[in-house]
């Protein structure tokens, strides 16, 4: 299935965003915080041809020193809200998390004393991205927005290179 029109220009547009702003590519951590894994097989389907994210510069890190964005899935059960943390505070800044799936969102679990519930009890969240799991175009749409986010915390920063190799 090839994508349509409206699909390649809004995928053109944001791989020009991404660019504008980081040069080359946006880095994704992601963070389960306790989900049954399902938003984890719909995130691994972006990188499937299909998605493509790599074509709109988006990649996956294993390292939270090296991302731009914390995609966080799961309820944040309270045995991970160190590490969560951890991660959060070892990536540079400006940062932006992303809270991802029903469970993130705090719809699915509530507040007990082994279940945050939600993602912003622990982190602060930029983007909120719903659905049970949400579905690869939802997260696309998502990170997208989190680009834009991005954008906001830095309007006077750019990590592009100029012409000459200059950063300015």
């Amino acid at each position: 299935m090839k994508p349509g029109p409206d699909e390649t220009a809004t995928a053109e547009e944001l791989r020009k965003r991404i660019a504008a702003q980081f040069g080359r590519s946006l880095h994704i951590r992601t963070l389960d915080t306790g989900s049954c894994a399902v938003c984890e097989q719909e995130i691994r389907l972006l990188a499937a041809p299909h998605y493509d994210l790599h074509r709109l510069g988006f990649f996956f890190t294993p390292a939270p020193r090296h991302a731009d964005l914390l995609l966080v899935t799961g309820p944040m059960v309270r045995a991970f809200e160190l590490a969560a943390r951890k991660a959060y505070e070892a990536m540079p800044g400006p940062k932006v998390v992303v809270a991802t799936g029903a469970c993130a969102l705090g719809g699915v679990y509530q507040s007990d004393p082994f279940v945050h519930g939600e993602v912003d009890a622990v982190l602060p969240v930029d983007v909120w991205i719903p659905g049970c799991p949400p579905s690869p175009l939802a997260l696309l749409h998502g990170l997208g927005v989190a680009v834009g986010r991005l954008a906001e915390k830095t309007p006077s920063l750019t990590f592009v290179a100029d012409g000459d190799g200059n950063a300015r």
